[in-house]
């Protein structure tokens, strides 16, 4: 056990979870958050509390922001500004097919690192050594792939919730068009795709649920017998509601039962009487056995 809490380094920007060590700081103070570039000032959004779960390795907050760490702040941020309206306009004069998407400052080393994206590589020499002169510092560019775009950006999903990737989502896992087809969603790419224009994170999330409905229910098309004993084909799944829709043998009607009562039930009526299939034991005429 121990304690937790979440900072963000930009209004509504992705969290940051650190160990508040002895301090208590309420939601909206600022705070000194560790980093490889030294302490910066950060915002907590998610006061400290107590968690079960071993949080060993979590970043130790350094201490509250004092004024002159808030002024500091507020000049990154100022240069932030005039980084960014430099870099388009010098990337207009170059004619260059950049965008910029992030501006970064440290004011420790007075370097800028500027994120941009590009359809293809781009010999950018001449456009660094003109930022560099004109901001009077250090300058570095790095180019974004899309779904990187996206979480510095932010914005809003088809879902109408922020993008994960610029909120909680740490690391971006392999997501393929199969996990699209597992859940039987349409392969339409502007219905599976992000805001990057990628396939979306969020189809990992529910994906190992249909493969572990998958290897559990009936097959559509197999023949069960409902939780009354009637025979049924099965047409259709809902994973959601963890339940299959079975069409009537007797009369044709449809109708939803919950997948463990109509698998578990048809189970050991195959173990008891035999599916049926070559191989499968089957229940003789002659109670005395074959003779002879």
């Amino acid at each position: 056990m121990g304690m937790i809490c979440a900072v963000t380094f930009t209004d509504k920007g992705r969290l940051y979870y650190a160990d508040p060590g002895p301090l208590t700081p309420s939601v909206g103070d600022y705070v000194l958050y560790p980093t490889l570039e030294g302490p910066e000032v950060a915002q907590v959004m998610w006061a400290p509390q107590w968690t079960s779960e071993d949080i060993g390795g979590l970043p130790v907050l350094d201490g509250m922001a004092s004024p002159a760490d808030l002024e500091a702040l507020a000049a990154a941020r100022k240069k932030r500004a005039q980084a960014r309206v430099v870099a388009r306009r010098l990337i207009r004069e170059h004619g260059l097919p950049m965008k910029v998407a992030g501006i970064d400052h440290v004011p420790s080393a007075n370097r800028t690192v500027i994120y941009f994206s590009a359809p293809h590589r781009v010999d950018f020499r001449a456009l660094v050594r003109d930022l560099g002169s004109t901001l009077h510092g250090r300058v570095e560019l790095r180019q974004l792939s899309a779904r990187d775009e996206a979480r510095i950006i932010g914005g809003i999903g088809s879902c109408g919730r922020e993008l994960c990737c610029a909120t909680f989502l740490v690391d971006f896992e392999p997501v393929s068009v199969r996990m699209a087809k597992d859940q039987d969603l349409p392969l339409n790419p502007l219905r599976i795709s992000g805001a990057c224009g990628r396939l979306m994170c969020c189809l990992k999330y529910e994906h190992p649920l249909y493969q572990d409905f998958a290897e559990n229910a009936p097959a559509i098309g197999s023949c069960v017998s409902t939780p009354s004993g009637e025979e049924a084909t099965v047409v259709g799944h809902n994973v959601p509601s963890d339940s299959v829709v079975l069409r009537m043998n007797s009369d044709g009607s449809r109708t939803t039962c919950a997948m463990a009562s109509v698998c578990s039930s048809r189970k050991a009526h195959d173990q008891f009487y035999g599916d049926g299939t070559v191989g499968s034991a089957s229940v003789s005429a002659d109670p005395a056995g074959p003779s002879g």
